[in-house]
C-alpha cells in the first residue's frame, strides 16, 4: 500500500513537472513526459507499473482514456463545422479508409508484419489523438480553420481507430471457425451504433436534469464523471472498446445541448484532463521494456519514414480533394499527425490477444507503437511552428491585448497599441459605443463577451492580456474573474483599486489586477480624458534608462505598461512594477502638453511670418 502511494506521488511529480518544464521552455510536453516515464521505468527502474498495480493497470488506463475523450468531446461545437465541416467529414470517412489501407500495406510490405497483424495495426494507425494534438495546438499559434480540423479529426478518429482494431481482431478470431466478413462486421457496427445511442441518451438525461435542480451544484461534477465511467463500462460490455465511441458521442452531444450548468465545470474537467494525460503517459512509457525495443530493425525504420512522408500526406491530400480548404492548409494538416495514448493502449491490449491467436508478430506491436508515438511527436512537435510559418498559416506571434468596453480611453489605448504592432481587439455589446473604433479602423467585436457563443465567433487564442474598462466596475470584475482561468489570473486587469478597508467593495480574489500604480478608477480616467490627457511612448536604451524616462515625464503622469521587444506586456499596478531594460517601450498616461510663454510666443511669430499655402 505504501509503495503504491509512493509511486502514485512520483507519477504526479514526473507528469506535472514535465508539463511545467514544457510551459517554461516551449518544448512539446508529450515528449518530456515520455522521456520522464522511460527514465523512471526501463532506465532507472524506479518502478514497474505492471508490478505495482497488477490487473488494475489496464482498467485504470482505459477509464483515463475514456475521460480524456469525453473531455475532448465537450470542446467540439458543431458551429465550428460551418468553416471546416466538409474537410472534417472527409477525414473521418474517406480518410479513415485510405489511411487504413495504406497503413496496413506499409506494415506488410515495408515492416514485414504478417497480414493479420498489419491490418489490425493499420486500423489503429488512423488515430491521431487529442492527448497530443490539443497540447501542440495550445503551444503553437495556428490559424483557426486548420487548428479546428486537426482538433475534430483527433477526437472523432480515436474511437474509430479502436473500432477498426476490434473489427480486424474479431474477424481473424472467428474466421478460424469459418465465419465470413458479412457475419462479423455488421454485428460490430450495430454494437457501435448502440453504444453511441447509449452515450447520447446519457447526455440527454444530464441536459434535462441538471438545469432543473434535480442534482445539487456540489454533486454535478461527481455525477457527471460517474455517468461517463458508467457509460464507458456498460458499452464495453456490449463490445470491446465500444465504450470509447459512447463517451465521445456523449461529450459532443452535451457540448451542443447548451447546458448552462456545464460552464462552471469547464475548469475542473480541464484540470482532470491534464492530470490524466500526465499520469497515463508516465505509466505507459514506464511500462515499456527494453526487450520490446529489440524487435525494431531497419525495416521498422523505413516503416516510420513511410508513415510520416507517404501514408499520412497521401491520406489527407486524397481525402480533401474537391474541398474548400486552401492547399497550404491541406499540406499543413497532411504533415501534423502525432499519435498518443490511444495508439499505445490499444496496441498493448491487442498485442496480447494476437499472441494468444498464434500470430508471433503480435509482440512487436508494443515496441512499434511506442516508436510511432515517439517519432511522430518529436517530428511534428518540434516542426509545427516552422511548417506553419513556411505555409503562411501561422497566427500572430506577438501577444495580443483584448479590451472590454469601448470608450474614449480604451480607443486611445487601442490606437497606441495598434501603432506598436500589438494585436488588439475592442469588445462591446453596443454598436453605438463601437462607432469611434469603427471610424478609426480599429479591430472590434460586437457582442457580449460573457456570452458562450462568443467563444466560437471570436478567436481568443491571440490575446494573452485582457483589460476590462467599461463604465461598470462590478461588470469589469465579473469579466476578469470569468477569463482569469483561461488567460491567467496575473494577465487580467481592470480600472479601479482594491479597497480592503471597505467591506462593501469587491474582494481582490473576484476582480482583475488594478491598472496604474495609483489605481485609477473609471471616473478618474473619464475625468482626465475630458481634460485632454494623452498616451505617450518612451523607448529605453543603454543611454536613456528608466530613471531618465521618469524625469522626462510630467510629475502628474502615470506609467501604464511596459512593452518588451518580444511584444510581451508588463503593466504597472498598485501591487507590482515591471523591471525595465534597454529596448523596452514605456506607455504612459499624461496630461496634455503645455508650452512655456517663450514657446507660445515663438510659435505665434512663426505663424505670422508664414506665407499662405496655395489651394
Amino acid at each position: 500500500m505504501e509503495e503504491q502511494a509512493l509511486v502514485i506521488a512520483l507519477i504526479g511529480v514526473l507528469g506535472i513537472g514535465a508539463q511545467w518544464i514544457a510551459w517554461r521552455t516551449g518544448w512539446p510536453a508529450i515528449v518530456l513526459m515520455l522521456a520522464a516515464g522511460f527514465l523512471a521505468g526501463p532506465v532507472l527502474h524506479l518502478f514497474n507499473p505492471e508490478e505495482i498495480f497488477g490487473d488494475l493497470l489496464e482498467p485504470m488506463i482505459g477509464i483515463g482514456v475514456a475521460l480524456i475523450l469525453f473531455e475532448g468531446g465537450l470542446s467540439l461545437d458543431l458551429r465550428e463545422l460551418k468553416h471546416s465541416g466538409d474537410s472534417v467529414w472527409r477525414l473521418a470517412t474517406v480518410g479513415v479508409i485510405i489511411g487504413w489501407v495504406l497503413g496496413a500495406g506499409a506494415g506488410y510490405y515495408i515492416a514485414g508484419l504478417v497480414w493479420p497483424v498489419a491490418i489490425l495495426f493499420g486500423g489503429i494507425l488512423v488515430v491521431t489523438g487529442p492527448t497530443v494534438v490539443l497540447p501542440l495546438l495550445r503551444q503553437s499559434s495556428v490559424q483557426a480553420r486548420p487548428a479546428s480540423v486537426l482538433k475534430w479529426e483527433s477526437i472523432v478518429n480515436d474511437p474509430t481507430g479502436a473500432l477498426l482494431a476490434v473489427i480486424a481482431y474479431e474477424y481473424f478470431r472467428l474466421s478460424a471457425d469459418g465465419a465470413t466478413v458479412f457475419e462479423v462486421v455488421p454485428p460490430l457496427l450495430i454494437a457501435a451504433v448502440i453504444s453511441g445511442l447509449i452515450g447520447y441518451a446519457a447526455a440527454w438525461v444530464i441536459a434535462f436534469t441538471f438545469p432543473r435542480g434535480t442534482v445539487p451544484e456540489y454533486l454535478k461534477v461527481p455525477v457527471l464523471f460517474t455517468t461517463v465511467i458508467g457509460v464507458f463500462v456498460l458499452s464495453n460490455q456490449i463490445e470491446h472498446e465500444a465504450g470509447l465511441v459512447a463517451v465521445t458521442v456523449m461529450g459532443v452531444a452535451l457540448a451542443n445541448m447548451n447546458v448552462s450548468s456545464l460552464r462552471s465545470i469547464h475548469p475542473f474537467k480541464e484540470n482532470i484532463a491534464v492530470l490524466l494525460v500526465s499520469g497515463i503517459f508516465i505509466l505507459l512509457s514506464a511500462s515499456l521494456e527494453v526487450e520490446e525495443l529489440s524487435y525494431l530493425n531497419w525495416r521498422f525504420g523505413l516503416f516510420l519514414i513511410a508513415l510520416l512522408f507517404i501514408v499520412r500526406p497521401v491520406t489527407v491530400l486524397l481525402s480533401l480533394l474537391g474541398t474548400s480548404m486552401p492547399w497550404n492548409e491541406r499540406l499543413f494538416v497532411a504533415w501534423i499527425a502525432p499519435r498518443g495514448i490511444v495508439l499505445v493502449a490499444i496496441s498493448g491490449l491487442f498485442a496480447l490477444r494476437l499472441s494468444e491467436l498464434g500470430y508471433a508478430d503480435g509482440n512487436v506491436l508494443i515496441g512499434l507503437s511506442f516508436a510511432v508515438v515517439v517519432v511522430t511527436i518529436v517530428a511534428h512537435g518540434f516542426t509545427i511552428d516552422t511548417v506553419a510559418r513556411w505555409l503562411k498559416i501561422k497566427g500572430n506571434e506577438r501577444p495580443g491585448l483584448l479590451i472590454v468596453g469601448s470608450n474614449s480611453w480604451t480607443i486611445a489605448l487601442a490606437e497606441q497599441m495598434h501603432e506598436l504592432k500589438t494585436p488588439v481587439m475592442i469588445v462591446d455589446s453596443s454598436w453605438q459605443r463601437l462607432a469611434p473604433a469603427r471610424q478609426k479602423g480599429l479591430p472590434f467585436y460586437h457582442g457580449e463577451i460573457l456570452n458562450e457563443a462568443t467563444e466560437h465567433n471570436l478567436d481568443l487564442n491571440p490575446f494573452q492580456v485582457l483589460v476590462a474598462a467599461t463604465e461598470n466596475e462590478a461588470y469589469n470584475a465579473l469579466v476578469c474573474n470569468e477569463f482569469a482561468y483561461e488567460i491567467g489570473r496575473d494577465s487580467v486587469y481592470q480600472l479601479g483599486e482594491v479597497n480592503e478597508a471597505d467591506p462593501r467593495a469587491l474582494p481582490e480574489s473576484l476582480r482583475g489586477r488594478a491598472l496604474f500604480e495609483s489605481g485609477f478608477g473609471v471616473e478618474d480616467v473619464n475625468e482626465r480624458q475630458g481634460e485632454g490627457w494623452i498616451f505617450r511612448k518612451t523607448k529605453l536604451s543603454e543611454q536613456f534608462d528608466f530613471d531618465d524616462a521618469q524625469e522626462k515625464l510630467p510629475d502628474t503622469a502615470h506609467m501604464l505598461l511596459l512593452l518588451r521587444e518580444s511584444g510581451r506586456m508588463r503593466f504597472f499596478t498598485h501591487a507590482s512594477r515591471p523591471d525595465p531594460s534597454a529596448g523596452d517601450i514605456i506607455l504612459s498616461y499624461t496630461p496634455p502638453v503645455t508650452r512655456t510663454a517663450e514657446e507660445k510666443a515663438a510659435k505665434k511669430a512663426a505663424r505670422r511670418g508664414a506665407k499662405p499655402q496655395p489651394t
